[in-house]
């Protein structure tokens, strides 16, 4: 007897035994694509010291995602290698190969988010142009480095890895394309390289970062108000040839050979970075007019790198048919206009971009 109630009490025992724990099922981790263009966050120089007169554009896609580890806890990473040129060669013919590439994998369902490593000398140009052709709302995100991967301190790895970060975070998604280096998030619009070595050259001095990336996450303090990536109206998909245009500096005597030299070459928009509010010399505004006259659609920026251009400030925009800037730099104006010209030449059309985008 004493055995069989020694049995049944084993055998509720066994019955209210806390069953073992299993282990937690692991979240997915999000598909981030690396592209690669090349840049100095690829580039070797000759000892660990070397961090000018290095070679940018050397190691290749797969080096870089095996330097760092890491990226294997953030996102399921892919690599692709789109260009390999250091970011000065970077022309609008591979602006539109890569935007092209941009949006047929991010219209993929096993695509989460898209890393482009870039050289930082046009960085900011490919960002801005990328901001207006992204036809989503995953987040895209650019990075480089200041210093090359062989050097003692090289700033890529963590750039790298944070950017895989923003890139994996559904927290980024719908704010645009971003530039992530040095802990910092900056909106492709408005960021600019301000120092030609430091670490922290991406800044936007005017409105602000939009965020850090703290501890391996995005921390967001604003968020990009112009319209961008699914709100333009641009669409590259059947572009085979951007239009071309050039930016001519303004300077004390500069006159008109710059402009002429812009007509003689064919552009079809000129950008007049001019001095103070887009101011124009004696010279400058006749050779315009001129160009103008040629159908040659004219914007006046400005060189200094703070404040907007005033509309009928410096100039009767009006009078004259030109287009003002807004706040973009010279550069990121030529970008918006490139594309502008895609869609219209209406001037009128073209300003309201401009207060647009």
């Amino acid at each position: 007897m004493s055995s069989r109630l020694g049995g049944i009490a084993l055998a509720l025992a066994a019955a209210v035994a806390p069953v073992a724990a299993q282990p937690a099922p692991q979240p997915r981790l999000p598909n981030v694509t690396v592209l690669a263009t090349g840049g100095t966050i690829a580039g070797t120089g000759a000892s660990s010291t070397t961090t000018v007169g290095y070679k940018a554009a050397t190691l290749g896609v797969d080096a870089l995602i095996a330097a760092v580890p890491e990226l294997a806890k953030v996102a399921r990473i892919s690599g692709e290698q789109v260009f390999q040129i250091a970011s000065e060669n970077m022309t609008p013919a591979h602006w539109l190969k890569l935007a092209k590439r941009v949006n047929e994998l991010l219209a993929r369902d096993d695509v989460d988010g898209i890393v482009i490593t870039h050289g930082t000398d046009t960085l900011e140009e490919t960002a801005y142009f990328l901001d207006l052709v992204v036809k989503s709302s995953k987040p895209v995100v650019l990075v480089g480095a200041m210093r090359p991967a062989t050097a003692l301190s090289a700033d890529g790895p963590m750039n790298l890895l944070n950017a895989v970060a923003l890139a994996a975070s559904a927290e980024s998604a719908g704010r645009g394309v971003m530039v992530c280096l040095n802990d910092q998030i900056n909106a492709a619009r408005d960021v600019t390289k301000t120092d030609t070595s430091s670490l922290g050259t991406f800044q936007t001095p005017e409105l602000g970062m939009l965020g850090v990336m703290e501890a391996g996450r995005p921390v967001f303090y604003r968020a990009p108000i112009r319209a961008h990536t699914t709100e333009t109206a641009f669409d590259v998909s059947g572009i085979e040839e951007l239009p071309k245009v050039g930016i001519v500096l303004a300077y004390a005597g500069s006159g008109r050979v710059g402009i002429d030299a812009m007509v003689a070459a064919g552009m079809r928009g000129i950008v007049h970075a001019g001095t103070g509010n887009g101011s124009l010399s004696n010279d400058a505004k006749a050779a315009l007019v001129e160009a103008r006259a040629k159908g040659i659609v004219v914007v006046r920026a400005s060189r200094i790198p703070g404040g907007a251009v005033a509309r009928n400030g410096e100039a009767d925009d009006d009078a004259l048919d030109f287009v003002v800037a807004d706040n973009l730099s010279p550069q990121k104006a030529r970008v918006l206009l490139t594309l502008a010209l895609t869609r219209t030449t209406d001037t009128k059309e073209i300003q309201a971009m401009f207060r647009r985008y």
